[in-house]
């Protein structure tokens, strides 16, 4: 038997609502169904699992078009530097998402300028057998096409990736929205929220390996990283790692999507919510 550096039994299950209408992107995460919307527990130490000194938080909500993911992050002092598209923004602070299929996973990060990061990834034994050779998307000669396996945990009994570091989603939306001054160390802020709108359309990839409909039906369960690296870390004798996550992983890298959150996606709206048909109200 297979045994991850993170059990099984630890890693959380989450329910995401369904809202009626297109949330309109705005990052600042104001409206009804974001402020009802279940969140998930305080982040941990990506590695140790141990409690981080700021808070962070996270929600999805879908509809038929779009995955919505919602960021709450506490930060005392916001800095970010990164402004061109696919900078290395882990290297600095960003929140990210990572969505995993059978046989492909994609990741996406964002900073408090709204800078972006993307990239996809398929695993080698199912490259050809997935039908990705066959996508000149996914040539082997494609812009930022590259062998990649992984950053901490680069013995996965599955084998090496091929990442794909330019690859961008089709659609997708994203927005920042700050509670304080970026990059000003004599001000003390409370932090920044993001908000994401990854259209299923372009997902569709992720759903071929197992069949998987898109957008998903009822109770149907995929896997989901969310995740924050930084430069805030906690005094020793604190363990921080600078990377916090929903679920703990055990190795320093997100690439592991065994350790990833269930997802369970229902069509029913968010409880208290079913009589309210804007998700604005």
């Amino acid at each position: 038997m297979i045994v991850f550096p993170w059990p099984d039994a630890k890693i959380p299950h989450y329910t995401a609502y369904y809202v009626p209408q297109t949330l309109k992107i705005s990052g600042r995460l104001n409206e009804s169904v974001w402020r009802h919307a279940p969140r998930s527990p305080r982040f941990v130490d990506l590695v140790t699992g141990e409690p981080t000194i700021h808070d962070t938080r996270a929600s999805v909500l879908w509809d038929d078009d779009f995955l919505y993911v919602g960021f709450w992050v506490e930060e005392p002092f916001l800095a970010a530097t990164m402004t061109g598209r696919d900078d290395p923004i882990w290297q600095e602070n960003d929140v990210e998402v990572f969505i995993a299929g059978k046989d492909a996973y994609y990741e996406f990060e964002i900073n408090p300028l709204g800078t972006i990061y993307e990239a996809f990834f398929v695993w080698e034994d199912s490259y050809e057998k997935g039908g990705f050779a066959k996508a000149p998307e996914f040539s082997r000669l494609a812009p930022g096409a590259q062998p990649w396996n992984g950053v901490g945990y680069t013995s996965h009994p599955r084998g090496p990736r091929i990442g794909f570091f330019q690859w961008d989603l089709p659609g997708m939306r994203c927005a920042v929205a700050t509670d304080g001054n970026i990059n000003d160390p004599t001000t003390r802020d409370r932090g920044w929220t993001a908000e994401v709108a990854f259209p299923w359309s372009g997902l569709e990839w992720l759903a071929r390996g197992d069949g998987r409909a898109v957008p998903p039906r009822e109770g149907d369960v995929w896997r989901m990283d969310f995740s924050r690296f930084n430069q805030i870390k906690e005094a020793p004798p604190a363990r921080d790692s600078g990377g916090w996550a929903w679920s703990a992983h055990g190795v320093w890298d997100s690439h592991v999507p065994e350790c990833f959150p269930y997802i369970h996606f229902t069509r029913e709206m968010i409880p208290g919510l079913e009589g309210n048909r804007s998700p604005g109200i």
